[in-house]
């Protein structure tokens, strides 16, 4: 494996690169890097694919422009496909993680002749809304904590995470893990609340993340901060004027949906299953996984069974 720096769509990105034959782009989610993906890459390059696992903008090695609209669905959708071109390759396959399964789903959908497939992992394809997704929270959650919401001012969030970069990371990554209790008191708190004051410092690694894992992590964000990052969720309504057929053109290409049983995304509707009836808008969805005990990171808590059935 070794990086490559591809400028794409106005920035240069970094991404670990490895392989040669059909190729496959992972993007990942927050707040993560490409390293979400390091139990991914090998067993795709054996299959025969040429790999590409980039940095999203804003995080580790890619340029990370402070502007809010810099992160908007379409410029990070721009981005892949810059990246796709600039790998000499008419299309590719496509698997997104967290915020990188938005991305690379609303690119099969709306850049569909540059997707030959997709695989989305912990959030499924859905329809829109007849409001941007942020009034859906605020709406939601009225009164009460939600992340999203309190994502939204400017330097509130991105001053709590860069107090102690190290604990924060370890208390997210545990506290939405498999491993984690039930964070029903994550939510079930008043609007006044931070992030991290409800989430577990564990008082050991769970066995997908090592310390030396959780040192890739630290080192990065220590560097790069969290504007960026918490920039993509400022874009709800930019997002919704900007992409008026996201969420209603459907997903033609094969497509598969992966999570885990345990992964918060799917309990953001009180009282409902965030993940019942995913392929609403997948017109050849092959292949729909919950993975048992799993939780948020679901491709590095169960590398075995998501790299099963990515390649299935």
């Amino acid at each position: 494996m070794k990086f490559e720096y591809i400028k794409t769509n106005g920035i240069t990105v970094r991404a670990a690169t490895m392989g040669s034959g059909p190729l496959v782009v992972l993007v990942h989610g927050w707040p993560e890097l490409w390293y979400s993906w390091r139990h991914q890459i090998e067993p795709l390059v054996d299959a025969g694919y040429r790999v590409i696992v980039p940095d999203v903008r804003g995080y580790g090695g890619s340029d990370k422009p402070a502007e809010i609209e810099a992160y908007a669905m379409d410029v990070l959708m721009d981005d892949i496909i810059g990246i796709i071109d600039a790998c000499g390759e008419e299309k590719a396959i496509l698997a997104g993680h967290d915020w990188g399964a938005p991305i690379v789903w609303n690119l099969a959908a709306l850049r569909s002749s540059r997707v030959a497939a997709v695989a989305g992992l912990s959030v499924p394809y859905r329809r829109r809304a007849n409001v941007p997704l942020i009034e859906l929270w605020r709406n939601t959650y009225k009164g009460r904590f939600f992340y999203q919401l309190y994502f939204q001012e400017e330097g509130v969030a991105e001053a709590e995470l860069e107090r102690d970069v190290r604990l924060s990371l370890r208390k997210l990554y545990f506290s939405i893990s498999g491993d984690a209790p039930s964070l029903d008191s994550w939510v079930d708190r008043p609007e006044t609340a931070t992030l991290l004051e409800a989430f577990v410092d564990p008082p050991s690694f769970p066995k997908w993340l090592t310390e030396k894992d959780l040192d890739y992590f630290v080192e990065n964000f220590s560097a790069s901060g969290f504007r960026g990052p918490i920039n993509r969720y400022r874009n709800s309504e930019r997002d919704f004027d900007r992409l008026p057929l996201m969420g209603v053109s459907t997903v033609t290409q094969p497509s598969c949906f992966i999570a885990g049983s345990k992964d918060v995304v799917r309990s953001f509707v009180p009282g409902k299953d965030g993940y019942a009836n995913v392929n609403e808008l997948c017109d050849d969805m092959r292949l729909s996984r919950i993975i048992e005990g799993a939780g948020h990171w679901v491709q590095q808590e169960s590398p075995a069974e998501v790299n099963a059935l990515l390649l299935e």
